[in-house]
């Protein structure tokens, strides 16, 4: 698996948006613009916005300006524009007919706007947020399936400048509300409901209890989607979508500084609550569209699919680089394996995608039911395969390119995250790949692999990924917290971006990421910080305190495994705690193993050693323990999972 398996041909060098980048700049390697995008990011993202035609509506007078400091850098300075008319108002004039968002649910309806229906529903709706007291700056929560109306959401409250906050829609209530509370959310977008593997999921009744929880949102915009007749209402505060604004009047969208803010996008710490990283209108715009046209090589009358969800950061991700450059995104409410196997491969042949965007998980899922659901499909039209989310393993990478790509396509193998927004790694269509690689840092993203010590790591050392300069999309801090944001990611070293990724590089150069350095939980590309799995459990009046990690899961990549602390005289019931979490966190988080001991290993300052923990379950070695209180408490740890 250490051979190049995919080198590009002539016809996919030649056709590719990074040749004609760097053709007009008289580069001739990829090695080439690598370095000088990283040598020089004033010019390259300069370069970058003349390339693919990003509209200002005032030019920016600086590139960037890092005067107060790299984790408060800020970008396009003195420029105004508005994501919004870059991704739907300049298309519905200059392409006004052509595919911008296409839809299908899971019961197989399908619908498919164009850029001038896009721009009807984005203003119809922006009117209505308006006429509910929404302003500049206000927070809207949107908690919807991936459908068109989703798109119109964020299009609508990035036109008039309000912060979109998303949701993963397969959320409980309380990890809704935790989000709605922190951002402060004054309006929340949602449906009566959607469907997912065949059974109706009641997001407005999900809706109505974590508002309440919450206790800020003023009104709850509701789509009519599944139509149901007993969705839960309140007259004083609930509105339908549709009844919202009749005027069909083109709406030109607020011209904005470049950094103001566009939306919170949630991720989750190893402690505390989920943190809400804030990007902007310019930076944001101009990184995705970048990497779309880049990494997966997008052009207008293409269409893109990543199996994903609005509150994933692959949602605004595909949504904005697609549009942006004038494309078309593909969007799938349900399950990609529903009502069969060939479910995804389908969608590819009924609507000839162009890109698709998996993750390692979704994969692993799949090959189990083997090679007849992906062959009795055409998928002609594909030209990239992509992935994030995890690591990949081999064997589900390996089926990936040869079965699904046949050894034609390139898989291109990207890795960021939502506080990145979005990639640090990535490849593009001209380079040759390993297995497995993420080939290297992404264009303009200084990243290094780091030993503790600061230095550089050497071919085939595993050390932490870090960044040394700054980005357009990198968050401008956590909503209402920045000292979280400094210490979360740039206290290790001065002006470092650490990430908690591991990586390496081989002896040719090319990067590979071996897993989180830190505690957090990735369940099938979903990551969610132990201390929202805790909460939940400890909501339960038997348990005293709890422990979340993640073990290795052969088609998730991680899952879930609790290790609780009851009250005194308690009893002891692990299916009832799995429903807990699964009722507050939503069915993706429900722990596989709930597993009872008498005590949590802990430091002397009390904070449970949750890495520790991992490493007793699996029998490995937990390293250095000279910080906990009791050693001894891991024996409860190995015991419970009989080691």
């Amino acid at each position: 698996m250490n051979d190049v398996v995919w080198s590009p041909s002539p016809g996919y060098v030649e056709r590719a948006n990074i040749t004609r980048f760097m053709r007009a700049h008289g580069i001739e390697t990829y090695d080439e613009v690598v370095r000088r995008s990283v040598e020089d990011i004033g010019w390259f993202w300069d370069a970058v916005v003349n390339d693919l035609d990003i509209e200002f509506f005032e030019p920016y007078s600086e590139v960037l300006d890092s005067r107060s400091g790299v984790e408060w850098t800020t970008w396009f300075t003195g420029g105004t524009l508005n994501l919004a008319h870059q991704c739907v108002d300049r298309w519905a004039s200059r392409t006004p007919d052509a595919p911008a968002v296409m839809g299908e649910g899971e019961d197989g309806s399908v619908r498919i706007w164009t850029y001038a229906e896009l721009r009807d529903r984005t203003d119809r709706l922006a009117r209505g947020l308006r006429s509910l007291g929404v302003e500049a700056r206000d927070t809207v929560g949107i908690f919807l399936p991936m459908i068109p109306e989703a798109v119109a959401a964020i299009m609508a409250c990035s036109k008039i400048g309000a912060i979109w906050v998303p949701i993963f829609s397969g959320f409980g209530p309380d990890a809704v509300a935790a989000r709605l509370a922190d951002a402060r959310t004054k309006v929340l977008i949602t449906a009566d409901g959607s469907l997912r593997k065949g059974q109706i999921v009641p997001m407005k009744a999900t809706a109505d209890r974590a508002v309440e929880a919450a206790g800020c949102v003023e009104h709850i915009v509701v789509l009519r989607h599944l139509d149901d007749p007993a969705t839960p209402w309140n007259d004083a505060r609930d509105r339908w979508w549709d009844a919202l604004a009749d005027d069909d009047e083109p709406m030109p969208a607020e011209a904005l500084e470049a950094e103001h803010p566009l939306f919170i996008g949630y991720t989750s710490g190893t402690t505390g609550r989920p943190k809400g990283v804030v990007h902007v209108h310019g930076g944001f715009l101009v990184k995705i569209a970048e990497e779309v046209a880049y990494q997966v090589d997008l052009h207008p009358g293409e269409v893109l699919h990543w199996a994903t969800d609005l509150g994933w950061i692959m949602g605004p991700w595909e949504i904005v680089g697609s549009l942006a450059l004038g494309a078309t995104v593909l969007l799938f409410e349900g399950a990609p394996t529903h009502p069969g196997a060939d479910r995804l491969w389908s969608l590819v042949e009924r609507h000839g995608v162009t890109a698709l965007g998996v993750s390692p998980t979704l994969i692993r899922a799949l090959i189990p039911h083997g090679t007849d659901p992906v062959r009795s499909h055409d998928l002609s039209s594909l030209r990239i395969l992509a992935s994030t989310g995890e690591p990949w393993d081999p064997a589900s990478y390996g089926w990936l390119f040869e079965q699904a790509g046949e050894g034609r396509l390139p898989i291109i193998n990207l890795s960021g995250g939502t506080e990145v927004g979005a990639c640090f790694l990535s490849p593009t269509p001209i380079c040759e790949l390993k297995p497995l690689t993420l080939r290297g840092p992404a264009l303009g993203m200084a990243v290094d692999v780091w030993r503790p010590d600061g230095t550089p790591a050497g071919p085939n050392e595993v050390g932490e990924l870090v960044c040394t300069q700054p980005w357009p999309a990198m968050t401008r801090g956590i909503w209402g917290d920045a000292k979280r944001y400094l210490d979360t990611y740039w206290s290790r070293w001065p002006g470092v971006w650490v990430h908690g990724d591991w990586a390496v590089r081989d002896e040719d150069g090319f990067w590979f990421l071996r897993g989180r350095s830190d505690d957090t939980l990735n369940i099938a590309g979903k990551r969610i910080g132990p201390a929202e799995v805790e909460s939940a459990i400890a909501s339960h009046p038997s348990v005293a305190e709890s422990a979340a990690i993640g073990v290795p899961d052969p088609v998730k990549g991680e899952q879930v495994w609790c290790f609780v602390v009851l009250k005194p005289n308690e009893p002891a019931d692990a299916d009832e705690l799995r429903r807990v979490v699964a009722d507050h966190l939503g069915k993706s988080f429900t722990p596989a193993q709930i597993l009872f001991v008498e005590e949590l290993p802990k430091t002397r300052s009390a904070k449970i050693v949750r890495r520790a923990i991992r490493a007793a379950a699996l029998g490995e070695d937990p390293g250095d323990l000279s910080g906990l209180e009791d050693p001894r408490s891991l024996d409860a740890v190995r015991d419970a999972v009989g080691r």
